[in-house]
């Protein structure tokens, strides 16, 4: 049965950072595609951060661009996503998502390629 467990959320002003980490467990990690999505109340789900099998490659949304990095550790099945010059907008609850397999960088944003989801973790943003 596969897992993804997140962790990592809370509450924090603007400005300051925090780390998401997304523990997964149940299938070969290693050989599949990674990414975090958000969604606000009210707003449609969206494309955060994904990355690719061996770690090698990322891409971002937009919004979090330069501020948000995300990696990798195969060996704990483990994915994070480091969040700097946190701001009210990033206010969402947080889902780690795994695919099947490489990544299809062209339309990672739809979150149609990944197959499993973990259960979220909420992250404030105050001003």
């Amino acid at each position: 049965q596969v897992q993804l467990v997140e962790s990592g959320g809370g509450s924090v002003q603007a400005g300051g950072s925090l780390r998401l980490s997304c523990a997964g467990s149940g299938y070969t990690y290693s050989r599949n595609c990674m990414a975090w999505f958000r969604q606000a109340p009210g707003k449609e789900r969206e494309g955060v951060a994904v990355i690719s099998t061996g770690g090698g490659g990322a891409l971002y949304g937009d919004s979090v661009k330069g501020r948000f990095t995300i990696s990798r550790d195969n060996a704990k099945n483990t994915v994070y996503l480091q969040m700097n010059s946190l701001k009210p907008e990033d206010t969402a609850v947080y889902y780690c998502a795994a695919g099947n397999g490489q990544c299809s960088f062209g339309r990672w944003r739809t979150g149609a390629q990944f197959s499993y989801w973990g259960q979220g973790t909420q992250v404030t943003v105050s001003s």
